[in-house]
């Protein structure tokens, strides 16, 4: 039973409504990407001081007076992982000197299941559980049935249930970044150089000899280099010793201590097999010796700290030297050197700095000269050396494994979804292949239309996650305007198959395969039709004039979108609400309540308007229609009574799909194919029983049982 009625008023009031809903987001503060010093103190809270960020490797330190408590970083420093919105999750990590997580915040990110989903506590819940986590042992999302912390090697972390592919992006994203600074900065987690000097290999050598060889190198920098550098006289400078004028400017010798026949000839065997003790595994000692009026440190240099004049450069990379302190830094009393030097300091090379002895490097001197305290000039200067490959074990280096994709990894956990999902579009394609043979069965056929909708609202939409949204569009289309990468697509095993076979089916028959098959939130409006139907709901009777005008609303929603999107993506995931498919498939309804109202409102009219959102508000349905235009088949078989003067198909098609002279409009037909089941049912093609009517009062019958006639047979015609 149907009634006329016009539908205009009930979409201003929705029109109205969604304004209301989405207007207080378009304000919502975007994150503040500067004053990162409140967040770092919040990850350290002894902090006193935070140094300002460094270049390289780009951290801010936090000291509680001259005591190191950790390291500051943002992620898109160190990875470039994009999330499933396609940009990158940016955060700020607080890491100790001991490799352990001080914490996490998240700075800003596009990820649409936590910003209109479940909420951002939702994310920042996940990333507390970093804090005092160590990087030492591989952090993995998810638990594993029969693990316990004193069994398991790696440190696991609960997910985020609906938002899988995020938070593994998210891990990924932290231990990328925490492991790069850790490997740079903190001791254990780099591997030894790949050249270690051979403990046997000693050749007494003198002073001279140590020199003709480049086992010591001697850099004499004079006052003309630094004034042509700077550009102007050394006069009235505060930082030049005044008891060095007749020397250099600086005149520094220097040399690489592990290979023992230079650091041996250089200390002796006594403090030689002492320093060897005092460096820890896969450590190297550098001797520094200066004079002149600039020499490598100044008088007021603290043991045991960094020179700030000083630095090791490899690769350009800066790598930080440690004074030692050795011999209770009387370190030119150790030696057995013919040269008079005002100062020398032998320096740790750590670890975790892989410095390789054997590869070119360069010493480099900062400069840096005050006239007084409102002037001051900044020059550097380098010297390149390199040493005799003959004094180590060069070891090749070791080819690590790649490390397993991300989108694979995903694949491979859910490779039973993508299975089952990969054998239903397999048994769609068979239906939309044989789909007259099939159809000639018409109660089965309805039967198992009413199954594969069944598990397409519960299995695809509810469990695997995969309802597609207008959201992936955007993700496309600004991936295909910047740098495209289809690992932000592979992330999502479920939405790039069901993408993938939606994109190839639209220039096969049209968008209708998607939009009437695989469409969970159009699988429950249908189904709500069948309840309508159950209860005998009277419907609602739009006029042709008005339904061609509300076509027009869901275009309109569309071409409002996407340039948005090109504008602030954040905007348009936000105006992207119109749909209300992570109301009710990805969260089911789990929702502050002006959202539940708005999805529960798109469903009540969907009891008098059957596919109420998907005719005419549907924005993805809008753009599957304009790329569906072309489509290389019309296989919705047509017959020359369809229109003329035949209306039954039409008058059951509840999509309105089907025009008054029989033609189908590809871009507003779903694709159920029920015109196809009352074109091979010879009970309810009305050609065909008045054929037969025809025939049997003429005593004519066919021996199937079918009477064919001119007016049945197929006849294409084409889309309006």
């Amino acid at each position: 039973m149907t009634r006329s009625v016009s539908l205009l008023p009930c979409v201003r009031t929705l029109v109205l409504f969604c304004v209301l809903v989405v207007s207080p987001m378009l304000y919502a503060q975007a994150p503040d990407e500067q004053g990162l010093e409140t967040e770092i103190r919040q990850l350290f809270p002894r902090a006193t001081r935070i140094e300002p960020k460094q270049e390289n490797p780009p951290v801010y330190r936090a000291y509680q007076l001259d005591e190191l408590l950790g390291y500051a970083f943002e992620s898109t420093d160190y990875s470039n992982l994009q999330g499933f919105s396609g940009k990158p999750i940016r955060l700020l990590i607080g890491m100790d000197p001991q490799g352990v997580l001080a914490g996490i915040k998240v700075l800003e990110h596009h990820e649409p299941v936590f910003l209109h989903g479940l909420g951002e506590q939702s994310l920042f819940d996940f990333v507390e559980q970093y804090r005092q986590k160590s990087i030492s042992r591989p952090i993995v999302v998810g638990n594993r049935e029969g693990a316990t912390a004193d069994s398991d090697s790696v440190t696991r972390i609960d997910g985020v249930s609906k938002a899988t592919v995020s938070v593994v992006i998210l891990n990924e994203t932290v231990l990328l970044s925490a492991l790069n600074v850790a490997r740079q900065l903190l001791d254990g987690f780099a591997s030894g150089p790949l050249a270690t000097a051979k403990p046997d290999v000693y050749q007494p050598l003198g002073w001279n000899e140590l020199l003709e060889r480049g086992f010591v190198q001697h850099w004499t920098l004079s006052d003309d280099e630094v004034e042509e550098a700077i550009g102007h006289s050394l006069d009235g400078y505060q930082d030049l010793e005044a008891d060095a004028e007749d020397e250099p400017f600086s005149d520094l010798y220097f040399a690489y201590l592990n290979a023992p026949s230079i650091g041996r000839n250089l200390l002796g065997e006594t403090r030689f097999q002492r320093l060897r003790e005092e460096l820890l595994p896969n450590e190297q000692a550098l001797l520094v010796m200066s004079s002149g009026m600039y020499r490598h440190v100044p008088d007021d240099f603290v043991p045991a700290t960094a020179p700030d004049r000083l630095v090791l450069m490899q690769n350009d990379h800066a790598i930080e030297l440690h004074d030692m302190n050795f011999n209770n830094g009387a370190v030119l009393d150790a030696l057995n050197v013919p040269v008079e030097a005002s100062e020398a300091h032998i320096f740790r090379i750590k670890a975790h700095s892989a410095f390789n002895p054997v590869e070119p490097a360069s010493l480099r001197l900062n400069v840096r000269l005050r006239r007084n305290h409102l002037m001051e000039t900044n020059a550097h200067f380098s010297r390149a050396f390199r040493l005799d490959p003959a004094l180590f074990d060069i070891q090749q280096a070791q080819v690590a494994a790649e490390p397993v994709p991300v989108w694979l990894r995903m694949w491979h956990e859910r490779w039973w979804q993508v299975g089952l999902v990969g054998l239903s579009l397999l048994v769609l394609t068979a239906v939309f292949i044989w789909q007259h043979r099939i159809s000639r069965h018409s109660k089965g056929f309805h039967v198992f239309r009413a199954g594969f909708l069944l598990f397409t609202l519960v299995f695809i939409g509810l469990y695997a996650q995969g309802q597609l949204s207008v959201v992936n569009i955007f993700t496309l289309l600004l991936a295909l305007r910047q740098d495209f990468d289809i690992r932000v697509f592979l992330m999502d095993p479920v939405i790039f198959m069901l993408w993938s076979f939606t994109f190839v089916s639209l220039f096969i028959w049209g968008r209708g395969v998607f939009c009437g098959w695989l469409c969970p939130f159009g699988a429950l409006q249908e189904m709500l039709g069948w309840v309508a139907k159950r209860l005998r709901i009277r419907q609602w009777k739009i006029s042709d004039r008005n339904h061609q005008r509300l076509q027009w609303l869901k275009y309109l929603i569309l071409i409002g979108l996407v340039p948005t999107a090109f504008y602030s993506l954040t905007l348009a995931e936000r105006l992207a609400e119109v749909e209300p498919f992570k109301t009710s498939i990805t969260l089911f309804f789990v929702r502050s309540w002006p959202f539940v109202l708005y999805a529960v409102i798109l469903l009540g009219l969907g009891l008098f308007v059957h596919k109420f959102y998907c005719r005419y508000v549907c924005p993805l349905g809008a753009g599957l229609a304009m790329l569906g235009k072309f489509h290389l088949f019309a296989w919705l078989t047509r017959i020359d009574a369809c229109g003329k003067p035949c209306q039954h198909c039409k008058n059951h098609c509840e999509i309105g799909a089907i025009k008054r002279d029989g033609r189908i409009d590809y871009d507003e037909c779903i694709q159920c194919l029920e015109c196809i089941v009352i074109l091979n049912n010879e009970d309810q093609c009305v050609a065909t029983v008045s054929a037969r009517k025809r025939a049997e009062k003429a005593g004519r019958r066919g021996h199937d049982g079918l009477i064919v006639t001119d007016a049945m047979a197929p006849r294409p015609l084409p889309a309006p």
